[in-house]
């Protein structure tokens, strides 16, 4: 079965692969481009599609065999294909359309890699007599090409064994236009009929990447030269095409990025500068005035910066610029980032949340009585993506540029808003009628829930958040963050703050940091954005103490064997601690539903017929939620008991997540240097009881007593 339109492929795991399924992928590849992209191709690549269908099998599969092996350079007696029988006829047939080829001099740096250091070695010792035998294949690589010209070397070495790969560029362009990457290729397909990757049906809803010719040769060579990075040279740079489109100019201003960082770590400044200056990227901004303030040249990166400032590119490029000048021209001593992370609140929470300090924090909130959600950036493209769902994946112009595209073909190429402007503009009218948007979010989500797609996961917390925005926000704010977002997806997909928390004054969204966390630049930008929208956006700085307050849940569980996804619990036991006491108890037995191991049961004395008339987990599993409450989760060698605990909840269809401590960690870290840190010895060296061993509440009121000494410890500490 399969969705209609662009809905995803359900994945098929397959038996064994057919003998020549990769002459399959590549065939479906070519037909597809063939078939969809013919608009962009120059006369070599349309050459190479009708000669390759004009080659017989048996070379088609060689060459596409040739194609899917790393590097374009190949040892002849290497080449072992037994399903092709003697290769020797296929590879003259190859010969013959220059499908394959004698290596030259063009190709001096791929072969020199491709040869063993001993190959490289014999062709220069005749030319160089008491050329070191210990050298590297490294440094005669690097001899090699100061020291001899590539006609030369290539004419000394025996070429009769080495094989190109020819007609590279075209099939390296068709591979392009299909998956829209350089670095993609036909083990995509393997792994789709593997049942690792999932593939959609396109059905009637088809739109090519690319307009026409010349924006898909413009990407193409962008792309290949950032997959080339280490041989682009600074003096082709003049060279590069100019940009026309969205796509190509991302791809130059990375290229740029790139290449310049690659001058700047080589110790060539100015041509790292002039590299920046090719680019329009905020980022090639920062480094071109970082450059010029390096080179004591500051009056043109004022200048550089002041123009900026009055005719910025992007948001982000303001902001860079005006907080480079602030602090390079104005004396202002900090960054924006510096500024908005110390102004941010600053909340206490028990360390043992530290593994997790998102949410702590909504648990913080939520226990002052607001209403917290971890919405990040799920819960814009979330909102986003059912708003826009017929218009994203629903209607004719909803379509994939390939059945491997995530994305609809117009977030990718920036014609969203372009073609949708109507239906936005409706949307953004509809966000002012708060049931009627609901009732659409609501039942997009209904119609679609579970569909995979390239902009949101499904989440089922998300909606409660979205609902939320829509409830207590103003609508023209959510409006302005949507049409941003409509406008340049790609852009606006990331960097939002962690969190959204309703209270009293309605919503405002929060960003979490810990000690020696940073706020990156699109976070920085984000807040600055919701802020304009009319939201209030905060950062808020987390200190980690040791809470009294803090409750602890110390549990120990007996188990049928020792894997959670084998086997089942036999038995909890449980104790509260609060503010250095025990203040309750859990404990029960458990019908594991399986048998119980001999071994287990002469171990921790529990017997089948003891657990044959006990509760099952299902049974049990509110209550001892419920002792949890906003517990800390402690056991000793934690993994092992909460592994347990959440395969549990996790067969009943329910998550259990908390916060974990380890006695046993933490006795290793507090208390250095003990013999053993197993719970028994641990117990005798403390003095601590364990009359029963291996009783899950006898076992747990130890680790309760290892607990308070770890608290003791901390509290000393801090």
């Amino acid at each position: 079965m399969t969705y209609d339109q662009t809905h995803w492929v359900p994945v098929q795991r397959r038996g064994p692969l057919p003998t020549f399924y990769y002459h399959e992928h590549f065939i479906e590849m070519l037909d597809f481009v063939a078939e969809h992209y013919a608009h962009t191709f120059l006369a070599q690549h349309a050459a190479f599609v009708t000669d390759f269908r004009k080659l017989p099998k048996e070379a088609q599969c060689l060459y596409v065999r040739l194609v899917n092996r790393k590097g374009r350079v190949f040892a002849r007696n290497r080449l072992r294909y037994p399903e092709l029988g003697d290769l020797r006829p296929v590879l003259d047939r190859l010969a013959e359309g220059r499908w394959v080829r004698a290596p030259d001099a063009g190709h001096f740096d791929e072969i020199l890699h491709f040869l063993t250091r001993d190959d490289v070695y014999r062709v220069l010792l005749p030319r160089f007599a008491g050329l070191p035998r210990s050298m590297k294949k490294a440094q005669l690589i690097a001899f090699a090409r100061e020291n001899m010209p590539p006609e030369e070397f290539m004419r000394d070495l025996d070429t009769s064994r080495v094989l190109m790969q020819g007609r590279a560029d075209e099939v390296r362009y068709l591979l392009f236009l299909y998956f829209g990457r350089i670095r993609s290729g036909l083990s995509q397909f393997t792994m789709r009929d593997l049942g690792l990757v999932r593939t959609q049906s396109l059905g009637g809803a088809y739109e090519p990447r690319f307009d026409d010719r010349a924006e898909a040769l413009e990407n193409f060579f962008y792309a290949s030269r950032l997959y080339e990075l280490t041989r682009v040279r600074i003096e082709d740079a003049g060279d590069w095409p100019g940009t026309n489109f969205s796509s190509s100019s991302r791809l130059r201003d990375e290229l740029a990025l790139q290449a310049g960082r690659k001058m700047e770590k080589a110790g060539n400044r100015d041509a790292a500068l002039r590299l920046y200056e090719t680019g329009e990227s905020a980022q090639c901004s920062e480094r071109a005035v970082r450059l010029l303030l390096a080179n004591n040249r500051r009056d043109e990166a004022q200048q550089f910066l002041e123009n900026c400032l009055d005719s910025p590119r992007s948001d982000e490029e303001w902001l860079i610029a005006r907080d480079l000048y602030e602090r390079k021209f104005r004396k202002k001593r900090t960054s924006d980032s510096t500024d908005l992370l110390r102004a941010g609140d600053v909340i206490d929470i028990d360390e043992s949340h530290s593994g997790a300090p998102e949410r702590a924090v909504v648990d913080h909130f939520n226990a002052l009585g607001q209403q917290a959600f971890r919405s990040e950036n799920l819960l814009w493209r979330t909102l986003f993506g059912l708003l826009f769902w017929d218009e994203l994946f629903g209607s004719d112009d909803a379509a994939m540029a390939s059945p491997f595209d995530f994305l609809p073909a117009s977030l990718s190429n920036g014609r969203f808003y372009e073609q949708h402007r109507e239906a936005i503009t409706d949307a953004m009218a509809l966000l002012e009628e708060p049931s009627r948007i609901k009732q659409k979010i609501l039942m997009a989500s209904t119609r679609h829930y579970g569909k995979a797609n390239g902009v949101f996961r499904w989440r089922e917390s998300m909606n409660d958040a979205v609902m939320a925005l829509l409830d207590h926000a103003p609508p023209a704010s959510i409006a302005q963050i949507l049409e941003r977002m409509a406008r340049d997806y790609e852009d606006h997909r990331y960097g939002y703050p962690d969190l959204i928390v309703v209270d009293e004054d309605g919503v405002r969204f929060v960003e979490v940091k810990t000690e020696g966390d940073q706020l990156r630049r699109n976070q920085v930008l984000r807040i600055r954005q919701l802020r304009e929208a009319g939201f209030r956006a905060d950062v808020v700085r987390v200190r980690w103490i040791l809470d009294p307050e803090q409750a602890y849940a110390v549990v120990d569980v007996e188990t049928t064997g020792g894997k959670s996804e084998n086997h089942r619990v036999t038995e909890i036991g449980a104790v509260k601690v609060r503010n250095g006491e025990i203040v309750d108890r859990f404990q029960t037995l458990l019908n594991p539903q399986r048998t119980i191991p001999p071994g287990i049961s002469k171990l921790t004395g529990i017997t089948p017929a003891m657990v044959e008339d006990a509760p099952y987990f299902a049974d049990i599993a509110d209550r001892f939620e419920a002792f949890m409450a906003d517990a800390i989760f402690v056991a000793h060698n934690v993994e092992f008991d909460y592994g347990f605990i959440s395969r549990e909840f996790a067969r009943i269809g329910r998550p259990f997540r908390h916060a974990k401590l380890c006695t046993c960690a933490s006795m290793r870290k507090l208390y250095p240097g003990l013999r053993s840190y197993s719970l028994a010895a641990l117990s005798r060296h403390f003095g601590i009881s364990l009359e029963q061993h291996h009783r899950a509440l006898c076992d747990a009121e130890a680790a309760a007593e290892l607990l308070l000494l770890v608290n003791e410890r901390r509290l000393s500490q801090q």
